[in-house]
């Protein structure tokens, strides 16, 4: 049993301060890579996957992504007055996104090779996971200098540690959403319980993938696509 969702959730709310000048009159996810936003090079790997339903929160600037993805059929979930997080987040577009598990993508990383959504599809199983991420092997990440974020078993499980990078893309269950007491808050509390219950998996990235969280990323990820990083 797959169990594939047919709902992504594309996280846009954030203030993109590590962009520095950039975000000052435009959100993070409206830079540019290779002339496109970066929120429509996601938009691109949710289309090709076939994913009937896509929506995609707001808050900084949020009239500007109200803005572009207006006539896209893509649903924009408001935070207002506050940024609720990325759980928060995710449990206040349950609305618009419908029952059962979805995808989950940051909406600024750039990525070459196959379709990040497609594997996510293919490896699913709900009978042993409540969440599946997609983590990128260090020398597949561009631009990257962090140790990793996680361990991986030789059954796909994960544990904390230094090793692979979260590379912003899953599969999540929404059911421990309604647990948890805070208006805003992180994934990450609902990834602790699946790491304490065994039910946190991973699959590793087979492409190249960049992190546009700061202006030097824009560069990366451009040559990234335009094959100059092998």
């Amino acid at each position: 049993m797959r169990n594939r969702p047919d709902s992504v959730m594309l996280f846009a709310a954030g203030f993109g301060t590590r962009m520095g000048a950039l975000t000052r009159d435009r959100p993070k996810p409206l830079i540019e890579v290779a002339g496109r936003a970066l929120l429509d090079h996601a938009l691109d790997m949710v289309r090709e996957a076939g994913v009937p339903r896509a929506v995609a929160n707001a808050h900084y600037l949020a009239d500007q992504i109200d803005a572009h993805l207006r006539g896209t059929g893509v649903a924009v979930s408001h935070e207002s007055p506050d940024i609720l997080e990325t759980g928060g987040g995710l449990r206040h577009a349950l609305g618009l996104l419908g029952d059962g598990p979805v995808f989950t993508m940051n909406t600024d990383a750039v990525w070459r090779g196959p379709n990040p959504l497609s594997l996510l599809a293919e490896a699913w199983d709900p009978e042993r996971m409540d969440a599946l991420l997609v983590t990128i092997p260090a020398e597949n990440a561009v631009g990257h200098n962090g140790k990793g974020d996680f361990l991986m078993d030789d059954s796909g499980r994960l544990t904390r540690g230094p090793g692979n990078i979260y590379g912003g893309a899953q599969i999540i269950k929404t059911d421990l959403l309604h647990d948890v007491r805070e208006t805003a808050f992180s994934l990450n509390l609902l990834w602790d319980r699946m790491l304490e219950s065994g039910r946190l998996c991973g699959i590793r990235y087979p492409g190249q993938w960049c992190d546009v969280g700061r202006p030097e990323g824009i560069a990366l990820a451009k040559a990234m696509i335009g094959g100059d990083h092998v």
